[in-house]
């Protein structure tokens, strides 16, 4: 599997991953975004971005970049970029499928993406990744996976998805929403000729929603790679939006926030990798800091209170404004 790269590393923050969903499209969700891109948000303004955080996570030892075909323009300059460095070798590359960019490069869109876990779906979005991409894409999973979506249950589709990991790529999911305990127990049980079809599993999971980790350990126990997204909960954990406990903790180790709940996150045993949704350099050398922090029992405790009820946590999110 791809993922035995980032297991022979040996750097602190191999098991750090930057995701592109900040940086790939003018719009997103993460509190502050406002004030973390070029006023001007054209594609050649956030392709430099990109590259510019592309180039120093990987000098700071990050070894898996995360993009999806939603995330704007994210594949292509995460190609450009790869196609500049043929040397890199040693990087696991992850997209996702299942959500249909939306909003023409603007920031005001009344939908930014829609969602269709469909074989059509998958079939038009796997050629325009492999034509962005192509063999280096290492992992493909199938984007936010709910409850209700046919993807648990349609069998062309495994067939189809079990056909692309024959010929050597990782196929994994993600999820979102309350109820994503539920989905990563039925994705466990989906084979295919007896054979588990997901290899990895990305969910989110922070200070403030933790209902997922038990359904997450039993995923490591199984063998999938575990794959955290949202570990700053879309900016509500970073200075200064961050709760006073945090706040307090972040003071005491002489780090940030953001540090510090993703320190919180990486001390999980079934964690693979933590990704940064970091948008400027700065922040990402900030959120490689987590690999250093060292949390006490009383620490642990106050940041354990944080934790809010699943159904209150995702109803705030789906109210944050796309900036």
């Amino acid at each position: 599997m791809p993922f035995s790269r980032l297991a022979a590393a040996t750097t602190p923050t191999a098991h750090l991953g930057l995701g592109l969903a900040a940086v790939g499209r003018p719009g997103y969700i993460n509190l502050g975004r406002e004030d973390d891109l070029p006023a001007e948000r054209t594609v050649d303004a956030l392709r430099s971005r990109t590259h510019e955080l592309l180039d120093a996570a990987y000098a700071q030892g990050v070894r898996y970049f995360d993009v999806a075909r939603s995330y704007g323009r994210s594949e292509e300059f995460l190609a450009d970029w790869l196609s500049a460095r043929p040397d890199i070798d040693d990087i696991v590359v992850g997209s996702k499928w299942g959500y249909t960019y939306t909003a023409g490069w603007t920031t005001d869109a009344e939908k930014h993406e829609v969602k269709d876990h469909s074989l059509a779906t998958y079939e038009r979005q796997r050629a325009e990744t492999h034509a962005l991409l192509g063999d280096r894409l290492d992992l493909y999973q199938i984007h936010s996976v709910t409850p209700d979506s046919p993807a648990l249950t349609d069998k062309d589709l495994h067939a189809g998805l079990a056909e692309a990991a024959s010929q050597g790529l990782t196929i994994g999911f993600s999820t979102s929403g309350p109820a994503q305990a539920d989905v990563i127990r039925a994705a466990l049980a989906v084979t295919v000729d007896g054979e588990p079809l997901f290899r990895t599993v990305q969910s989110t999971y922070n200070a403030l929603e933790t209902s997922a980790g038990p359904a997450l350990a039993e995923a490591h126990e199984a063998g999938l790679t575990v794959i955290v997204k949202e570990g700053m909960a879309n900016g509500r954990l970073a200075a200064p939006h961050a709760p006073d406990a945090l706040q307090a903790v972040a003071r005491e180790t002489f780090l940030g926030c953001d540090a510090v709940a993703l320190a919180l996150i990486l001390r999980r045993p079934w964690v693979g990798v933590v990704l940064s949704g970091a948008a400027t350099t700065v922040q990402l050398t900030s959120n490689l800091h987590a690999a250093v922090v060292d949390l006490d029992d009383d620490q642990l405790e106050r940041l354990a209170k944080l934790v809010e009820e699943p159904g209150a946590y995702w109803a705030r999110r789906g109210q944050l404004p796309w900036h």
